[in-house]
């Protein structure tokens, strides 16, 4: 095998509780993840000059060890002491600095790609543990599906498969640091905290309206007051038909949960035109797991 195509898939997280801050600055989550059809696709082809050739549609992205998949293939070829050199092309789709772990999701695909194409025989599971050395969503990302994470994101466990719907998805033009938005929470100010459990009760029961019900994420109160576009945009989604919707990760992205795809269309439509974001996609939740 000389190259490989692989889709990096984006995530929302239908909730988000942050129980408090470590020592060294990490915050403990409780969180559940969700990927959806929404996607960079990943390219990578080995090539006999050693070195780490990365080139995107982003003229904006870095491509020298800046990258996260950059560093991705480097931890293996270092690891394994591959000889050969490796041309890794990105094309993006998800939006950048948006809570969706578009850079975690390509680094995962690197991962997973590298493991593939150079013969490594590494399992998932030692794949996430490399893979948590970068980032705490790159082990997500390498599972995918509906996930309940926990410690610093990278304690996971695999929770029944969210129903099919409608995903619209919202980036206002503004990027938010997640470094700066959880610098900012204090947790111990946190009044309204997800209910995370009932959302895995719905999970169980196939309820998607009990889901929408339960969704919740504390990072809104960092991220919204500073960016009051995100709540402008969730309540489009609602007015539109939207069972809920709420920001994703540290944001600004805004995801609505709709039973019908016309009305998510709408939604679309009605953001579009009162100029909330240019990035606005209609699609939907994605189960299938690598294999």
């Amino acid at each position: 095998m000389r190259e490989i195509e692989l889709k990096a898939l984006a995530k929302i997280n239908l909730g988000l509780d942050v129980l408090g801050r470590r020592e060294n600055g990490y915050h403990d989550v409780r969180m559940i993840m969700q990927s959806i059809y929404l996607y960079d696709d990943v390219k990578i082809e080995r090539k006999t000059a050693p070195g780490i050739e990365l080139s995107s549609n982003l003229y904006f992205l870095p491509t020298g060890d800046g990258n996260i998949a950059y560093k991705a293939a480097q931890m293996l070829m270092d690891e394994f002491e591959i000889e050969e050199g490796v041309r890794i092309t990105l094309n993006k789709h998800i939006p950048v600095a948006a809570g969706m772990a578009g850079g975690s999701s390509n680094a995962a695909a690197v991962l997973f790609g590298m493991n593939r194409l150079f013969g490594l025989r590494l399992s998932q599971e030692e794949l996430m543990e490399r893979g948590v050395k970068l980032g705490a969503d790159v082990p997500y990302c390498i599972m995918r599906g509906t996930v309940l994470a926990e410690g610093i994101g990278e304690k996971l466990k695999v929770l029944p498969s969210m129903p099919k719907c409608t995903v619209l998805i919202a980036k206002p033009s503004v990027s938010v640091s997640t470094k700066l938005v959880y610098e900012a929470l204090d947790s111990s100010d946190i009044i309204a905290h997800p209910n995370i459990d009932g959302l895995m009760e719905a999970l169980e029961k196939g309820s998607l309206r009990g889901i929408a019900s339960c969704m919740g994420n504390v990072l809104e109160e960092v991220t919204v007051p500073m960016y009051p576009v995100i709540e402008e945009i969730k309540q489009v989604m609602k007015d539109c038909g939207a069972l809920n919707a709420m920001m994703s990760g540290s944001g600004p992205t805004v995801f609505g949960l709709f039973e019908n795809k016309m009305a998510a269309r709408n939604a679309q439509s009605r953001i579009r035109e009162k100029a909330l974001a240019k990035q606005v996609y209609v699609t939907n939740i994605h189960n299938a797991r690598r294999d």
